[in-house]
Parts: structure tokens; C-alpha cells; sequence
């Protein structure tokens, strides 16, 4: 009978095992939107540094063209 015991034992550990995941997959839906959201707002900021650094390097390049003529 102990065999038995041993099945009741390992059901009840999987039985948990498998809800601890469901709590994770939850939290991890939640996470990785709002982890998505930061990664998309950073990309942004990128963006726009790089757009302010090119349109510098255009100035820069107008009033060299300027001082030439």
C-alpha cells in the first residue's frame, strides 16, 4: 500500500507544480506588455536623439558650404 501513498504524493506535487505555473504565465503576460511598452517608449527616445544629431550634422555641413562661398 505504500505505492500508493507514493501516487497520492507526486499527483498532489504535479497538482501544484501546475498551478504555480498558471500564476506565472499570468504574471508574465502583464509583465512583458508592460516590459514592451518601456522598450518601445526607449526606442523612441533613440529615435529622436538620432533625428536631433542628424539634423545638427546638416546645420553644421549648411554653414560650412556657406562659409566656402
Amino acid at each position: 500500500m505504500a505505492r500508493g501513498n507514493q501516487r497520492e504524493k507526486a499527483r498532489a506535487k504535479n497538482l501544484k507544480k501546475q498551478q504555480d505555473a498558471k500564476k506565472n504565465q499570468r504574471k508574465d503576460g502583464t509583465d512583458a506588455k508592460k516590459r514592451q511598452e518601456s522598450d518601445a517608449e526607449i526606442l523612441r527616445q533613440k529615435q529622436l536623439a538620432a533625428d536631433e544629431r542628424k539634423q545638427a550634422e546638416q546645420l553644421e555641413k549648411l554653414k560650412k558650404e556657406r562659409a566656402r562661398r
